[in-house]
């Protein structure tokens, strides 16, 4: 069967050598000694996102403001990244300015294109910044992006994850870390064959629904004309996947490079498995695009802490202040134990995973209800970002600057994403 993607076998002409790039190590092919000296590609650039829900603790967050730059002092609620502070950047004074809703701390926290006509009527939302990613490197990838969910999920207000698509849509996502195991590295038990006429059975139905679509698009008043576009858009994306699908066929999948999750774990330990499950989806190629919206009421009660995730986001001082502190210092905590394992993560050409993966830690919510001030931080090398500093900006800065930022430094050539102004020229290195 012919590749549909030649792209994904490349060979030194004359030599007959394979060049190892780390995509091709995860499909399964080794590399090869050659006398010919063949040189190894330089390593993918990939994202990740990942989102709390109710946002911080204001007073015990956020570093001084009044020192700014590399000479900051991590804050009671950061220091548990300390042995990480030279590569993490803290970010204040961005906001999403269409943002209207103070429990929802993930659904417009990648879009900044949220808006509502009236009130009580359906939101509308614009492309997340993962699936910009998506869209531009997840081409080479079995999956384009991977989008995980907490099995609770307080805090972070409608969508299916933390993606949206082209059209404002919300993408699915998963919330088991077992399936999502199989999903990444578990082969599929149905026969080629089946698989290839499931696929083929899928397009028939779509040039069915094409059909009778088209036949009903005269006389259409404008917006329904609007509608049935969306619709051709949605029926156009499902095309797209199940080419993709097709592509993928006949390549085994990458090897597990970890042991199968234990199920039903909650809390603590379900981000950290998930955190791994990030890792291991980085490290084999299997994507370069990955958003996670973490736990909140199951984080609490993994710790010992009584106050409900709504009642901790409303602290007052004594218990639940007390019990935001310790949320903040255990986010904190998964947060460096993520970077160590990216650091620990080698390539093929000997740098680390972190060195070529740039991450974005935070919420569209500060703290209580306010919306401003989003709780921002950066780290990873593949957005060529300058980290080890502390920022303030400007109070009301687009939270979408510091996206658009993060894009064009992963090699992405967009001018501008939801309601961003430009780019934040102290983010770049």
């Amino acid at each position: 069967m012919k590749s549909p993607h030649p792209s994904r076998r490349r060979f030194l002409r004359g030599t007959g050598a394979l060049i190892a790039l780390p995509a091709l190590e995860s499909i399964g092919f080794r590399r090869f000694a050659s006398a010919a000296s063949a040189t190894v590609a330089p390593p993918a650039k990939r994202s990740v996102f990942l989102s709390i829900g109710f946002g911080v603790t204001k007073e015990t967050w956020y570093p001084d403001q009044t020192r700014v730059g590399a000479d900051y002092q991590l804050s009671e609620g950061l220091a548990p990244l300390a042995r990480h502070q030279s590569e993490i950047t803290v970010v204040q004074g961005c906001a999403n300015q269409f943002t209207n809703e103070a429990h929802w701390g993930s659904t417009f926290w990648l879009t900044g294109a949220n808006r509502y006509s009236t009130p009580g009527q359906n939101m509308a939302n614009s492309i997340s910044a993962d699936q910009v990613v998506a869209k531009h490197l997840g081409q080479d990838t079995r999956f384009s992006s991977i989008q995980l969910n907490a099995s609770s999920l307080e805090g972070h207000g409608p969508g299916l994850s933390l993606a949206w698509d082209q059209r404002g849509k919300p993408v699915a996502g998963d919330n088991d870390p077992v399936k999502v195991f199989h999903k990444l590295f578990s082969a599929d038990d149905m026969p080629l064959e089946q698989r290839q006429a499931a696929i083929a059975e899928n397009r028939s139905v779509l040039d069915a629904v094409l059909t009778q679509a088209r036949s009903v698009q005269t006389g259409l008043s404008r917006t329904d004309t609007e509608k049935l576009d969306e619709y051709f858009q949605g029926i156009r994306d499902i095309e797209v996947r199940l080419n993709k699908d097709e592509a993928w066929l006949d390549v085994p999948k990458a090897k597990s490079p970890l042991e199968e999750p234990e199920p039903g774990l909650k809390g603590k330990a379900e981000i950290e498995i998930m955190h791994d499950l990030i890792v291991a989806a980085l490290q084999t190629d299997s994507t370069r695009s990955l958003g996670y919206r973490m736990p909140g009421q199951s984080l609490l009660q993994s710790l010992g802490l009584k106050p409900s995730a709504h009642n901790v986001s409303h602290y007052s001082p004594g218990e639940r202040m007390e019990a935001s502190k310790i949320r903040d210092r255990t986010h904190s905590q998964l947060l460096a134990r993520l970077i160590d394992k990216l650091k620990a993560t080698k390539e093929a050409d000997g740098s680390s995973l972190f060195d070529h993966t740039a991450v974005a830690w935070g919420s569209n919510i500060s703290s209580i209800h306010y919306l401003t001030n989003c709780p921002t931080i950066l780290t990873g090398g593949g957005a060529n970002l300058k980290l080890g500093q502390h920022l303030v900006l400007p109070k009301d800065t687009p939270l979408c600057n510091v996206w658009l930022t993060m894009l064009q430094g992963l090699g992405i050539n967009t001018e501008r994403h939801g309601d961003s102004t430009g780019v934040v020229k102290e983010l770049q290195a």
